[in-house]
């Protein structure tokens, strides 16, 4: 076989045709959504996918005679292709999808072939990373790929084998892409990198710490030119221009983007950020606040500020300063989530809502009762504990942007961000019941889209029944009941007169939805008796507490019974007959028109509950007895919380 040479006479090397061939088949294939698992089906029984200096020299060295040029295309494949081999080497893992056939647990042979060949990438890429990235560095899609290959190198390598001029060669690259870039992605992917690389302990802390604080000292500066620049503008009564309002646009993210990996409060940049968030959630003036795109860095700086806050507090803070630095941020934190909360309610844009909610629901865990528990008192004093009326802004939001907000006829991958997009809204407030952040009655306006949503959401929403089960079982079942009931008054506010046809379409989800939820009980009736039996009587006074005028009428709201049914598996045999007796304290079982269609729900009600009631054998009563008379009493004063109607 004819050698192959490049421009300046170098050998290829023999995997060559085979990598173009590689690259070529993932083009015209399109059967593989990203290279890591083109490379994970190689990645074990092919070496040509680990032959990096032979990527490396199809990147950089410039085609022979008789080579064809990589085009755009070809290059960028291949780039995505051998990050995801350096990726995958270093690391072990395989992608996301293709773990469930691997062995979790590695054994120390396999361990000890993942470090040497992370010491082998790290020894090739050291030199020619620098090169590559001189030669991309105006293409973004590149770039991002590039600069993520640090992150799998072994640091102490740059000193063992004196390569600091290459390191410092890598950093003034990482530098000027910091500087001159504006791509999300390139940036978010350069921080990650440099923060890598300023691992404390390793070899190369000392010169990538320097590094770090130039390339902060210079977002900083961009940024304080721009703001200046725009509130002089501003105080002049003066309009921005285009690029007045690209500066301090591109300024605010570069800030934002750096305060994800990296501590800058040391810059101390609350407070003038902050000014922007406060100013757009006043609305006093809104010809002044910032551009949207700019507020919405505003407010995930200003979470990261916080987030890095309590991080000083809790592993750097001298103890001399512990008061007056947990003073200043509980200050920070309550001003911020006050911004944040009425920014959710009624922010000016959407994605400025998003943020805000997203912002307000990660501080939520970080700052969650688990701080209550720490034992230096200021750290205590840093719980923040939401209202109630947080917590409704909250569950509205949920509502609007997750539930009620419908999707619009759009191509399926905008359509699948988008969804991807409310998933993760959802997630984010499903942690707050989870963690039992927020009450668990909170989930109410949530759950009752259980059945509706289930292809969209289903997981989500099971998931959070089954830990908000965990958590009290008696709120849990309280807090199916009031979804069931938002859902009633739904379709009463939607029927006319009030009356709900037990025919129509919407009261069969109604009964299928309270059939899911019976299921999630399980099958240990003994274990869910308390709320089960707490479901019933609250159902109960909900069915007959809307009592007619007319004696001989029937309750406006007794067709929940037929709801309520759907529980009454879940109950033993000798709890209907208590269930039973405490119906019919509350109406009575011979009233006179008991027959009519109106009083159906209740004759199909009270037969379930006499249904077999004496072919059981009893159930030891333990302590039971007394219990069941301290639910007595507070059933007899229950009264229905009309508060929850919106849920």
């Amino acid at each position: 076989m004819e050698e192959t040479k490049t421009r300046r006479g170098k050998i290829r090397l023999p995997n060559t045709p085979l990598i173009r061939d590689l690259v070529q088949f993932f083009i015209e294939s399109e059967l593989h959504e990203h290279g890591a698992y083109l490379v994970d089906s190689f990645i074990d029984n092919n070496a040509m996918v680990k032959d990096w200096e032979c990527m490396t020299d199809l990147l950089l060295e410039e085609p022979g005679i008789n080579e064809e040029v990589l085009d755009n295309k070809q290059e960028s494949t291949l780039i995505e292709i051998m990050v995801s081999s350096v990726k995958q080497s270093a690391t072990g893992e395989a992608p996301v999808g293709r773990a469930s056939n691997r062995k979790i647990t590695l054994s120390s042979k396999e361990l000890k072939a993942i470090q040497d060949e992370k010491v082998r990438l790290t020894e090739h890429f050291i030199s020619t990373l620098p090169p590559l990235l001189e030669k991309y560095q105006a293409d973004s899609e590149k770039l991002a790929n590039l600069l993520a290959v640090p992150q799998y190198f072994e640091l102490d390598i740059y000193t063992t084998n004196r390569q600091e001029s290459n390191l410092q060669a890598l950093l003034d690259k990482m530098s000027y892409i910091m500087s001159v870039h504006t791509d999300r992605e390139v940036l978010e992917t350069c921080a990650k990198t440099l923060e890598y690389l300023c691992s404390e302990g390793s070899a190369t802390y000392t010169r990538c710490d320097v590094a770090r604080s130039n390339i902060i000292d210079n977002a900083v500066n961009k940024y304080k030119d721009a703001i200046d620049d725009w509130r002089n503008l501003i105080a002049g009564e003066e309009l921005p221009n285009e690029d007045e309002i690209y500066n301090v646009t591109i300024s605010l993210k570069v800030i934002s983007i750096l305060y994800a990996s990296h501590n800058l409060n040391p810059w101390n940049l609350f407070e003038s950020i902050f000014q922007d968030v406060e100013e757009c959630q006043s609305k006093e003036n809104p010809g002044r606040t910032l551009p949207n795109e700019a507020l919405i860095y505003c407010i995930e700086a200003c979470y990261f500020s916080i987030s890095w806050g309590l991080y000083f507090v809790e592993n750097q803070c001298e103890s001399n300063n512990v008061v007056m630095v947990c003073a200043e941020l509980r200050d920070n934190l309550v001003k911020y989530m006050a911004a944040c909360f009425e920014l959710t309610r009624d922010g000016p844009t959407e994605q400025i809502q998003e943020s805000a909610y997203q912002s307000i629901c990660d501080i939520l865990i970080v700052f969650s009762d688990q701080l209550s528990k720490n034992e230096n008192e200021n750290l205590r004093s840093l719980e923040y504990k939401s209202t109630l009326d947080e917590q409704l802004i909250l569950n509205n939001f949920v509502q609007h942007y997750v539930f009620t907000i419908k999707q619009e006829v759009v191509q399926d991958e905008t359509r699948i961000e988008e969804l991807h997009k409310k998933r993760n809204f959802l997630a984010s407030f499903c942690k707050l019941i989870v963690y039992n952040i927020i009450p668990t009655k909170s989930a109410a306006g949530m759950f009752k889209h259980y059945v509706k949503c289930y292809n969209e959401y289903g997981d989500i929403i099971k998931a959070t029944l089954g830990k908000a089960r965990e958590i009290n079982k008696i709120n849990f079942a309280l807090t199916l009941l009031l979804s069931l009931i938002a859902v009633f008054k739904e379709l009463q506010q939607q029927s006319e007169n009030s009356v709900i046809s037990k025919n129509s379409h919407d009261f069969s989800d109604l009964k299928e939805l309270a059939k899911r939820f019976a299921l999630t009980f399980g099958f240990d009736a003994i274990k869910n008796r308390e709320p089960v039996i707490a479901l019933h009587r609250a159902g109960i006074l909900f069915a007959v507490g809307d009592v007619p005028e007319d004696p001989v009428a029937a309750p406006t709201r007794l067709l929940f019974l037929e709801v309520l049914n759907e529980f009454n598996n879940k109950l033993l045999k000798q709890d209907k007959k208590v269930i039973l007796s405490f119906l019919d304290r509350r109406i009575s079982p011979a009233m006179p028109s008991s027959r009519a269609e109106e009083w159906q729900p209740l004759v199909l009600y009270r037969n379930s509950l006499l249904h077999g009631e004496t072919d059981q054998a009893p159930v030891a009563k333990r302590a039971y007895a007394r219990k069941r008379r301290e639910h007595d009493d507070e059933y007899d004063d229950y009264e229905y919380e009309e508060d929850h109607n919106d849920v």
